[in-house]
């Protein structure tokens, strides 16, 4: 992998990483069970996004 291209991807982590953290701590303080359990599945999406980018390095 080119310098570029790892750059690109630690990017990619930090924006999944960034974004994991913001929906778990919305889903902690939200108290509508229907808003609290998208907020928990977009965080899970992200942790996954993460893993799949981290394992590319």
């Amino acid at each position: 992998m080119s310098p570029k291209e790892l750059l690109y991807i630690e990017d990619a982590l930090g924006h999944a990483q960034y974004l994991t953290t913001q929906c778990q701590t919305a889903a902690s303080q939200l108290r509508d069970p229907a808003l609290r359990s998208q907020a928990e599945q977009l965080a899970s999406s992200n942790q996954s996004l993460f893993n799949r980018f981290y394992h590319l390095v």
